[in-house]
């Protein structure tokens, strides 16, 4: 690549590939439109190529055009991300971790790790969002999260995954159901009731596998009610408009008035994982990744 070729002239190219109309992506870079226009013709210049077929008001990729869209996306979040490592080592921070998980994962575990971690480097900073599986899967891949904590079974091959804790499953009921610890037998016993569930799309491996659950006892469900919160699980529990089943992690850190049964006499588990993008260079991440092993293995 040339010297002449410079950050702005990807940021611009990029912004023309993304929407093929020069005038809506110089709008969008906030520049005139001859500006751009003439920015991209001093890159295919510089490069010597073509990137754009132009005829009447349509705009179109070359096929070399297409190839540097493909790599200069993939790359670029990866630039992004040194150059703001850089900014924060400069004003004294040593960098940037931006987690995603499930709620359950924010129970015990996240808080523990977040705790640990700050012992040893003080000056990180942390950026946490709430998200289902299939959201941190995608901002994984795209590197827009550095580490997720989530339950799915069915993990791209260019993530890299490491179970974090493997939990037995809970019934949640009224406290005044007249089922208890003391009198619970399988199962079968509720298959007249009806079930509040963790929505499907949220996390649709989870899904099948507690309805598995159901399978193996012998009936299905009926399901009134579908969500993507544990806390509104609870709250429909309480005001007996059904019951359900959640990871046992989720007993803690909510105000409830519920009772829950631990189904440890089942062979069904589900398993909370830290996963991450193997090419993501954050040099913080490689630091969070081995703290985790040494919990792991403690």
């Amino acid at each position: 690549m040339s010297n002449q070729i410079e950050f702005r002239h990807i940021k611009y190219f990029l912004a023309v590939a993304e929407d093929l109309h020069f005038r809506k992506a110089a709008e969008k870079l906030f520049i005139s439109q001859p500006g751009l226009s003439r920015q991209i013709k001093q890159m295919e210049e510089d490069l010597n190529v073509k990137l754009f077929e132009r005829h009447n008001r349509k705009v179109e990729l070359t096929e070399t055009g297409l190839y540097l869209k493909q790599e200069l996306t993939r790359n670029q979040k990866e630039l992004e991300q040194i150059l703001e490592h850089a900014k924060l080592l400069h004003e004294g921070v040593e960098g940037h971790l931006r987690l995603g998980y499930v709620g359950s994962a924010m129970q015990q575990l996240i808080p523990k790790l977040l705790l640990k971690f700050k012992e040893e480097y003080p000056n990180i900073i942390f950026d946490l969002k709430e998200m289902d599986n299939q959201r941190q899967v995608q901002d994984l891949l795209s590197k827009d999260i550095d580490i997720g904590f989530l339950r799915l079974e069915n993990i791209p091959k260019k993530l890299e995954v490491l179970p974090v804790l493997k939990e037995n499953f809970c019934l949640v009921l009224p406290k005044a159901h007249p089922i208890d610890v003391a009198n619970f037998k399988d199962l079968s016993q509720f298959k007249e009731e009806s079930f509040i569930m963790f929505d499907p799309s949220y996390s649709p491996s989870y899904h099948e596998s507690v309805m598995q659950i159901f399978l193996d006892s012998g009936f299905e469900p009926i399901i009134s009610h579908n969500t993507i919160h544990a806390n509104s699980i609870y709250r429909l529990v309480e005001n007996n408009l059904g019951i359900s089943i959640v990871p046992k992690s989720l007993q803690f850190g909510y105000s409830t008035d519920v009772k829950f049964i631990e189904l440890d006499k089942i062979n069904h588990q589900t398993v909370l994982s830290a996963v991450w993008n193997r090419e993501n260079r954050n040099p913080i991440l490689r630091r969070m990744v081995d703290l985790i092993g040494a919990e792991i293995s403690d």
